[in-house]
């Protein structure tokens, strides 16, 4: 399914969120659903563990090794379980985000493509 479509799809399934307000604040929830979904496969299931040290980083390293060194600090795979609620919170906060997009009359699936055409200009230098 296109972004266009799912994006209709949403406008005409949201009936009892129309208010700004509402949208934002249900978005917010979903985003803190997503943590806690990540949060719970660490704390509750364990099939990923978080192994956080300060990041050895040098402004003298290239491109390429600085992706070698560089830690995600993620140890394990989420199991099949805590990857499915994570999936689910993030289908919801794809929901939300497509239920603000249409109060503000902004195209989800032109958004993607002009993120995505910065993301090809600036590369690397994109988040820095």
């Amino acid at each position: 399914m296109q972004l266009k479509q799912f994006q209709t799809q949403v406008s005409d399934l949201l009936l009892r969120h129309r208010s700004l307000m509402d949208v934002l604040s249900k978005f917010d929830q979903s985003n803190s659903s997503i943590h806690r979904a990540v949060v719970k496969a660490v704390t509750e299931c364990g099939c990923i563990e978080i192994q956080a040290q300060k990041q050895t980083y040098s402004t003298e390293m290239t491109l390429e090794q600085a992706k070698e060194l560089l830690e995600n600090h993620l140890q394990g795979h989420m199991c099949d379980q805590c990857k499915e609620a994570v999936v689910s919170e993030l289908g919801k906060n794809l929901f939300y985000m497509s239920s603000l997009c249409n109060l503000l009359d902004i195209d989800l699936e032109e958004t993607v493509s002009k993120e995505s055409k910065k993301c090809a200009t600036l590369g690397f230098f994109n988040l820095s």
